[in-house]
């Protein structure tokens, strides 16, 4: 199991990695979501519809998207980028990722999926 770090501030809480991305079609945010899970470098992935507000190429736009959110450890992240970019459809990927508190057993869940088939 990797090692979980400790955020004393937050009352002991551990830390998850988390990294997002939006998507034109549900399709290629199933594909991703299985992808980053499949390869074990994501404990977890959510699929959400949204609808988006955003500028391109000038011109104000409007579309229906689906975000991706992962959950994985702060060492997975690069790993998970390297994996899912290429994969991606947009030209100009949307890629957020940070680090959050979580309950120590929720954290220990997500340190203990993210790779295991990476050692097998």
């Amino acid at each position: 199991m990797q090692s979980l770090a400790m955020n004393p501030g937050a009352g002991g809480l551990c830390l998850v990695a988390w990294a997002s991305t939006t998507v034109d079609s549900e399709s290629a945010a199933q594909a991703l979501a299985q992808a980053g899970v499949q390869a074990r470098l994501a404990a977890c992935a959510q699929v959400d519809k949204i609808h988006s507000h955003y500028w391109w190429d000038g011109q104000l736009q409007q579309a229906d998207e689906w975000r991706i959110t992962w959950k994985t450890t702060p060492q997975s992240l690069p790993a998970l980028q390297r994996l899912l970019l290429p994969l991606h459809p947009y030209t100009l990927p949307q890629w957020l990722w940070g680090e959050t508190a979580a309950s120590p057993a929720y954290a220990a869940w997500v340190a203990g999926e993210v790779g295991p088939a990476l050692q097998a």
